[in-house]
């Protein structure tokens, strides 16, 4: 059985992930989706050709990954893609924010994206993709956003070396580095009110399609739009202490 397994799969990105995979790989026989809010996911395998299967629970939480794991070994799928979309951000200075939402943060958009890929990796072979949701803040430092850029900097170090180790294996990954991105995430993260992002903030759908088209030719990173490919120039040619400035002073 080829399936692919998508994390945060009940709004977003995730969401979008899950409706474009099965365009791009039609091979497939399941997607298991892995989300918190099982009305979500219901209402998205009702609008799915493709058979979903719903695996709801909090990838805070130890139980998602015990059913995953026995369903895993029960099934012995051929897992062709693994996305791990799930993760949040939450804007404010360290001393503002509570140490809760600043650990959840690193929990979700790290431990869990770990955790995740070392369970489904067993049931990866040649030609299987993992793609992980990074972020353009992941180039640089960000005052205001500071644990958030800094677990999105995790996520691409991690796919980078992760991609080299699996090389041998044939498993490619490809780390997505969008700028904003118009989805649920800022009623979370906080109001934007900062002219440059409005500015640049693109629609899920495009984001993803060539996200996976990326993964597809086994790209390394993806970076949709010209903006944002702009910004990780930059990120390479500027001081970090200058771009730290610049946003202290305007953002």
């Amino acid at each position: 059985m080829k399936i692919a397994i998508v994390t945060g799969a009940s709004s977003g990105m995730g969401r979008e992930f899950v409706r474009q995979i099965e365009h791009l790989y039609k091979e497939l026989d399941e997607i298991w989706v892995i989300a918190r809010r099982r009305e979500r996911l219901e209402e998205l395998q009702s609008r799915m050709l493709t058979n979903v299967r719903i695996l709801q629970g909090d990838l805070l939480d130890d139980d998602i990954y015990e059913i995953l794991e026995k369903l895993l070994e029960e099934k012995k799928p051929n897992v062709r893609m693994l996305v791990n979309a799930a993760g949040f951000g939450k804007k404010g200075e360290v001393k503002e924010l509570s140490c809760r939402e600043q650990l959840e943060m690193i929990d979700l958009n790290c431990r869990a994206l770990t955790h995740m890929t070392k369970i489904c990796i067993p049931y990866m072979c040649k030609g299987s993709r993992i793609v992980n949701l990074a972020s353009a803040a992941a180039f640089c430092p960000q005052p205001s956003f500071s644990v958030y850029a800094s677990t999105k900097s995790y996520v691409l170090s991690f796919s980078r070396s992760l991609r080299t180790e699996l090389h041998k294996d044939g498993i490619y990954v490809t780390a997505v580095c969008p700028g904003p991105v118009d989805t649920e995430f800022f009623e979370t993260a906080g109001k934007q009110d900062n002219p440059m992002k409005e500015a640049t903030m693109v629609k899920p759908e495009a984001v993803v399609k060539q996200a996976l088209i990326d993964a597809r030719d086994g790209k390394e990173v993806s970076i949709y739009g010209a903006a944002m490919k702009a910004t990780k120039a930059a990120t390479k040619i500027l001081p970090h202490r200058l771009l730290l400035d610049a946003m202290d002073k305007f953002w």
